[in-house]
């Protein structure tokens, strides 16, 4: 693995590992009125995956696209499809990983994990963009990019798919949705090695947080809209 590679993993773990300190910093400074305040949390959060982005993105932009060379590079014109089409595939594939979750292991469809980050999010509305934006670049960037790109380097793609998408299912902390989160691991690893353009995932990647957290808002008035189609159905 590239030297950048290792700074990478380090400085994202780090981030993930920060608030064992940062939240009690907040906390003697007074910022906080608790050690688990979600105010804390949030500011935290905001704090450290900014600080984080900065490194990570410059370290990410001086091995560019690496393993693939820019010849191999899918046109912008091509790029901009496969993010298009790409989100279309990305909701195919979570429809049957959810499908079989719900019929072979009885697992409800709703993710927790997610549900509570919107709910947090319409507390708090920066966190919107740490959800929907810099979440997405900093995970494209560690597991397509390092930990995907790393082992295609070695292995075909079928281990290097299954490894880094196995370890980015598990990183979500929602074991009983890893067949969701293994699935939509390996849409982004397909839509980068197809394009050999990291942009392309994260763009699809962003879209389709953008998209949960709408419908999250929403369900309410999506859920009455369904019963109303329902009438309006039964009734011919």
């Amino acid at each position: 693995m590239r030297k950048q590679y290792w700074w990478i993993l380090a400085i994202y773990i780090l981030m993930q590992l920060s608030g064992i300190v940062g939240l009690p910093i907040l906390y003697s400074l007074g910022v906080t009125d608790s050690l688990v305040s979600i105010e804390g949390f949030v500011i935290w959060t905001v704090v450290s995956f900014a600080l984080a982005l900065i490194p990570i993105l410059i370290l990410a932009n001086r091995t560019k696209e690496y393993p693939f060379e820019r010849s191999e590079q899918a046109t912008v014109g091509v790029a901009i499809g496969w993010m298009i089409l790409g989100v279309f595939l990305a909701f195919l594939v979570q429809g049957i990983a959810g499908a079989i979750e719900m019929s072979l292991f009885k697992v409800d469809p709703g993710s927790e994990n997610t549900s509570q980050l919107v709910d947090i999010a319409l507390t708090y509305p920066i966190f919107f963009f740490v959800f929907i934006v810099i979440g997405p670049i900093l995970e494209e960037i560690v597991f397509r990019k390092v930990i995907f790109g790393s082992l295609y380097t070695r292995f075909n793609f079928w281990i290097s798919v299954l490894v880094s998408s196995l370890i980015f299912g598990i990183v979500h902390g929602e074991l009983e949705h890893l067949l969701i989160y293994t699935s939509m691991g390996a849409t982004f690893a397909f839509l980068y090695i197809k394009t050999k353009r990291l942009i392309v995932p994260i763009v699809t990647h962003v879209l389709m947080n953008a998209f949960a957290a709408i419908t999250m808002i929403n369900y309410d008035k999506l859920e009455e809209l369904q019963k109303n189609l329902q009438h309006i159905i039964g009734g011919f």
